[in-house]
């Protein structure tokens, strides 16, 4: 069954949101969970469509790329997101 991609988009940035209290940043299996049904590369063009509007940005530490929303989390002010 093919992703819905607006609504994929809405659900993550809710998931998203749901977690900010407790966590800033997520790992891509993060999101594959949340579309048991969906391929990882439905899943991955979705969240390359929501950094690319800005609302979500890439977070690496060298060997781990994460995501996480825009302007959130410890590290945005001093990485000029905020």
């Amino acid at each position: 069954m093919p992703l819905d991609f607006d609504a994929a988009k809405e659900e993550i940035l809710q998931f998203c949101e749901s977690k900010s209290k407790s966590k800033s940043k997520f790992y891509f299996n993060d999101f594959t969970k949340l579309f048991p049904d969906a391929k990882s590369r439905e899943v991955k063009k979705v969240l390359t469509a929501l950094v690319n509007e800005e609302k979500m940005v890439f977070w690496s530490s060298g060997s781990t790329t994460m995501y996480g929303l825009a302007g959130a989390g410890k590290q945005s002010a001093a990485e000029g997101e905020g």
